[in-house]
């Protein structure tokens, strides 16, 4: 069997960028959770998103864990979360005992509906934050999701996981709002293996969210905590590897969109394959490249197809308000989500593929019509 082709795999630099940084981290004796990379990493990707500060973390759901935290969010309080995203956007409301309530998507965007997140705030006007995912790399409506959360004075955390690289407008996701939040998942565009980052011009409250992150270690020569605190600090090695991966970021986000632009080309035609919207005001990553199907040839019948070749592929994410955890909060919307999820197939969209590799794909699931 041909050797297997991954959704979206780890891709460290040619350069070896990484392996410089973690070796100055060996060269030094500086393996502990803090150090040079952390801060550095910290401050390089603050620079690279254009905003004032950063926390580097051990997940990036940590790190929305924190932003609720930092936006005053206790037990009782509702959050809006987009609904057509992966549970660690949601998870971290739980954690806070606050109350989800779902937003639909918006079929132009795949993302939160702003007509859906009005008709939200009628619902439930006491609303205390409000979780917008730019999914697979696409970016949000953010100047209209904007609007209404101003008018509505409540606080916004981009979940920005997936779209680092992501421009909307200019101007990078996860930066619109009082919180943005990215990941470094072994998937990701850029990797750490596993961590996530913090970001926002609040510069108190992200060394406050460091503060909590570090066992909310008050300054005393004993050990003395006043306040809850989570081990969620990344560590110097897995920042290391996160310096180097950030230099080849641009080259990513280059090849994810050369190989959207492969897919489109060769199957854009096919009955009733439609690929994931992209706006004249979004420049995305292409995280992964997805298509939904309204024809005879089902999600279900590719992804089949391209297993059977020892390809990998996978549905749009299942929206948390049918998931069996979260199915008993509220949700707001007309069913778009639901529709993506039913319709939808995520292709193989991993960096070290060829044009061989992506012919072969193409060809599978050409075979299928």
């Amino acid at each position: 069997m041909s050797e297997r082709i991954f959704l979206s795999s780890p891709h460290m630099s040619e350069e070896g960028y990484e392996q410089q940084y973690v070796q100055e981290a060996f060269d030094t004796n500086w393996i502990a959770p803090l150090g040079t990379n952390v801060n550095e990493f910290e401050k390089e990707l603050a620079e690279k998103v254009g905003i004032k500060s950063a926390a580097a973390l051990s997940s990036g759901t940590a790190a929305i864990h924190l932003a609720l935290k930092a936006a005053g969010v206790e037990e009782g309080d509702i959050v809006f979360c987009s609904t057509l995203t992966f549970s660690a956007t949601a998870n971290p409301i739980i954690y806070q005992h606050a109350t989800p309530v779902f937003i639909d998507s918006d079929e132009k965007t795949w993302n939160m509906d702003p007509k859906a997140l009005e008709e939200a705030f009628q619902k439930y006007p006491e609303v205390k934050a409000v979780i917008v995912v730019h999914l697979y790399g696409l970016s949000a409506d953010m100047d209209r999701i904007m609007e209404i959360c101003d008018k509505h004075d409540v606080v916004v955390i981009e979940d920005a996981a997936e779209s680092l690289g992501t421009y909307y407008k200019g101007k990078h996701t996860g930066t619109f709002g009082n919180y943005g939040v990215f990941s470094f998942n072994g998937n990701k565009i850029i990797t750490t293996s596993g961590g996530g980052m913090l970001v926002s011009n609040n510069e108190e409250k992200v060394a406050k969210a460091r503060f909590w992150a570090t066992q909310s270690r008050d300054q005393a020569r004993h050990y003395q905590h006043s306040e809850l605190g989570f081990n969620y600090r990344m560590s110097n090695i897995v920042a290391g590897i996160g310096r180097g991966q950030l230099k080849v970021l641009n080259t990513r986000v280059e090849k994810k969109r050369y190989i959207y632009q492969f897919y489109k080309q060769k199957l854009d035609g096919l009955k009733g394959v439609k690929f994931m919207p992209w706006n004249e005001w979004d420049d995305p990553n292409f995280w992964l490249s997805s298509m939904t199907l309204t024809g005879d040839v089902r999600p279900i019948d590719i992804m089949d197809a391209l297993e059977k070749e020892n390809i990998e592929s996978r549905p749009i994410w299942k929206p948390m308000h049918l998931q069996p955890y979260f199915e008993k909060y509220d949700f707001i919307g007309n069913g778009i989500a639901e529709s993506l999820f039913e319709n939808g197939v995520c292709l193989p969209s991993d960096t070290k593929m060829t044009d061989e590799e992506l012919l072969r794909v193409t060809n599978i699931i050409k075979g299928l019509f």
